[in-house]
């Protein structure tokens, strides 16, 4: 498994930014709808086909249904029934019901890494597709495997502590936060405003045990090297400097945060923060939609998540490929299914959606990004890129992929809710290790 470097990434999305011209809740079905036969040509005819999407982008729903719709104007000989899971579902568990049950769907979600090798012997090889030549190079990582590539990514994606620039304003705090002290003087400044500092919404278990507690991996030395040691036995959690400071911003949050957090749900966390009931939170820019749509006056931007008072090692940014658009390949329409995926990516129709309607940041060297049309979230992320300062996302290395995320996250939860110690926590992160590792 090949390290992903900051520098990778900030290449990735340079590249997609000179492409332009230097320019995830509840169970939500999308709307479904008829779509096409061929990338290129409007289908008049043929045999009808019907392809069934599962996936577990929430945020997207509406808008990949409309997609389908465009796609189905030239291409009314297929059908594209999409079913979306996702938030605070188990997506993992309901494909795998879906599978079991022998309704098994012709594209589906995959996140790589370790989801990779647990679904690889249902997934198609994608290596020929007219796309694969426009893929960034890091977005190629998480889905490939013995030189083969098995997944279309759906986005680059990035996340933090996305601020409120008026509340932050109104508490007098004119130099953003880049370091924990920093941080922890901000909370203090906001909270003497009479503004909730954090909104944390531990309602959710992958806030928890996907993106935050991928810090302490992601600010190690060697992200790869110290789960390389987990796995084989040489590393421990416990004792280990990184989690221990990573310890310290869990309660910072606790302590600044909204009352009744496990009882914070995604579309409560991030519709508190839009309507400026707190003025932080930890989310990514797939909130963009919503907060817009919520707020369309709001001004947000994006701080680090700081574990130490060192500034140049904590001002970064998480970025990486939140998931994979993958083929079932012994589905009967896979190639129907591999048609509509080209057109998402190389037609102007779907590049449009992918940014202006998805508020994607591409995968792709092809499709322009604006920052402009992405949001602020978006432009905040590509410049943290160019400038270096990323730090890796971990959570599809970990063994068991989400079995391990889902446990790490109810760990969290009792942490908040004081059934675990500090150190009682980090023991249960170990022995959840240990006990899915092969």
């Amino acid at each position: 498994m090949k390290k992903l470097t900051m520098l990778s990434m900030a290449a990735v999305l340079t590249l997609s930014v000179v492409a332009a011209g230097c320019a995830k809740k509840e169970t939500t079905p999308a709307p479904s709808a008829s779509a096409g036969t061929t990338a290129t040509t409007p289908a008049t005819g043929g045999k009808q086909v019907t392809i069934k999407m599962f996936q577990f982008k929430v945020e997207i729903a509406d808008q990949l249904g409309k997609l389908i719709q465009e796609y189905q104007k030239q291409n009314p000989n297929v059908k594209i029934q999409v079913d979306t899971v996702g938030g605070g579902a188990d997506y993992g568990a309901a494909l795998l019901a879906k599978f079991n049950s022998g309704d098994k769907p012709d594209i589906f979600n995959n996140g790589g890494f370790s989801d990779l090798d647990k679904w690889i012997d249902n997934l198609e090889d994608l290596s020929d597709q007219p796309w694969v030549k426009d893929l960034v190079t890091v977005a190629k990582e998480p889905m490939t495997k013995n030189g083969k590539l098995y997944g279309q990514p759906l986005n680059l994606e990035g996340y933090g502590f996305i601020y409120n620039k008026d509340l932050f304003a109104k508490a007098g705090i004119t130099e953003l936060p880049k370091t924990y002290t920093q941080l922890e003087a901000a909370a203090k400044k906001l909270q003497d405003s009479g503004v909730t500092p954090f909104e944390t919404g531990y309602g959710e278990w992958w806030v928890l045990g996907n993106h935050f507690v991928n810090l302490p991996f992601a600010y190690q030395p060697d992200p790869n090297a110290f789960i390389d040691g987990l796995n084989k036995g040489t590393a421990k959690i416990p004792g280990n400097e990184v989690f221990n400071k990573w310890t310290n911003l869990f309660d910072l949050q606790l302590k600044y945060g909204n009352k009744n957090p496990l009882q914070t749900d995604y579309n409560t966390q991030v519709t508190d923060f839009a309507t400026g009931k707190a003025a932080m939170t930890q989310q990514g820019n797939w909130t963009q939609v919503q907060i817009s749509k919520t707020n369309p006056d709001i001004k947000i931007g994006f701080l680090p998540m700081p574990i130490s008072d060192d500034a140049a090692a904590n001002d970064k940014l998480f970025v990486g490929v939140p998931n994979n658009w993958v083929i079932n390949k012994n589905s009967a329409v896979k190639e129907e299914a591999k048609k509509f995926l080209n057109w998402m990516v190389t037609s102007d129709v779907g590049k449009k959606y992918i940014t202006d309607e998805f508020k994607f940041i591409p995968a792709f060297t092809t499709i322009p990004a604006d920052e402009k049309v992405l949001g602020p979230l978006a432009a905040d992320i590509i410049k943290y890129s160019k400038d270096n300062k990323t730090l890796s996302w971990n959570w599809f290395k970990f063994p068991g992929g989400e079995a391990s995320s889902k446990k790490f996250g109810d760990i969290m939860q009792g942490y908040v809710a004081k059934k675990y110690t500090k150190d009682q926590m980090l023991d249960e992160f170990q022995k959840t290790w240990d006990s899915l590792k092969k």
